[in-house]
């Protein structure tokens, strides 16, 4: 039996659910973004650059819960270099359509929500 979102017994509410702890991770605008970036495996580096403004801290954490999620996968590489590569496995690659979504929704509103920032604001 399937029950409706809107239910006052539906378990998702509840404060140990665990997609609480999943939506907080995903909903993240770093985990978004590092996401986003993986379109193709990069390297440590290579994410930090493309991703403007995080700390080298923060981008290891998200990448870190992203890992443990099953969303990103990281290879370390053999080689006379240590080299570590991350890449979306099946499961972070599910999460493009929706972010892609979110994302084109965010663009197309961006300028009605700045409107309503700005007159929220004079107040």
């Amino acid at each position: 039996m399937k029950l409706s979102p809107f239910a006052d017994s539906d378990p998702v509410y509840r404060a140990d659910c665990p997609s609480r702890v999943i939506l907080d991770q995903i909903a993240d605008k770093w985990s978004m973004m590092v996401l986003a970036v993986l379109a193709e495996p990069r390297r440590f580096n290579a994410i930090k650059r493309r991703l403007n403004g995080v700390t080298q801290r923060v981008l290891t954490q998200t990448l870190r819960k992203l890992e443990r999620n099953g969303m990103v996968s990281r290879t370390v590489g053999t080689g006379r270099v240590l080299s570590v590569e991350y890449s979306r496995p099946p499961l972070g690659h599910s999460l493009q359509e929706p972010f892609s979504v979110l994302f084109d929704w965010t663009i197309a509103n961006m300028p009605t929500i700045l409107e309503h920032q700005r007159r929220y604001d004079e107040q």
